[in-house]
């Protein structure tokens, strides 16, 4: 895996259905070293610290791997890196072959993953189509959250090496999917083994425990 761009962005109000809102969806790619600490990357903001950000959500990151084939959906071919509001974009990253506690390598820094990504309305606002969050959900490919193990400098070019493989564990894909998909045979079976993970954020274990039958 490589780290293709590092993106970043300052809370920003816009006008949404005749309402002012904050965010910092509209990520831009940004140049030479970024550190990457506990809460955050150093240079970037989170509007709505309850859905975004803190230990469990401190980065974001999306797969390079996907863009080519949102750019012929969307039918916008100059997507540029950061447009789905992701923090690191990193080809070789896949959601399928991630797992809850794995950690990764990026230049200076650890990063251990955390939970799955999930889309809301703002996405739609970024990618100027409101059918995009949807549209993403179906792919089950939403990207990763990472808490931050070791803080460090990083930058575009990095080399991403999966350091650690958590044992036991469930994929990011496997458990994104059980959650969304109620005709995934497996759906009952990943949610229950998520639960026991220490690793899980703890936004998932409630998610989970709201889902799963007492």
């Amino acid at each position: 895996m490589k780290l293709i761009s590092v993106n970043k962005s300052k809370k920003k109000s816009i006008e949404y259905q005749g309402k002012q809102i904050l965010t910092g969806i509209f990520k831009e790619p940004a140049e030479g070293k970024t550190l990457v600490r506990q809460g955050n990357l150093e240079g970037d903001e989170q509007a709505d610290l309850v859905n975004h950000g803190g230990s469990h959500k401190a980065v974001y990151g999306f797969s390079y791997d996907h863009y080519n084939y949102w750019r012929d959906t969307l039918k916008q071919p100059d997507l540029q890196h950061g447009a789905f509001g992701e923090n690191l974009t990193i080809s070789g990253l896949d959601e399928a072959g991630l797992f809850i506690g794995d950690q990764l390598s990026i230049g200076e820094c650890v990063l251990e993953v955390s939970q799955p990504r999930v889309p809301c309305f703002k996405l739609g606002i970024a990618l100027k189509n409101t059918r995009a969050p949807k549209l993403f959900t179906k792919t089950y490919n939403t990207g990763v959250y990472f808490r931050v193990v070791n803080e460090g400098v990083i930058s575009a070019g990095d080399s991403v090496t999966k350091m650690h493989s958590a044992s036991h564990s469930v994929s990011i894909k496997s458990l994104f999917r059980a959650y969304f998909d109620k005709s995934f045979e497996q759906a009952h079976q990943i949610m229950t083994e998520a639960l026991t993970l220490e690793a899980l954020a703890p936004e998932w274990q409630e998610k989970l425990l709201s889902r799963l039958p007492e």
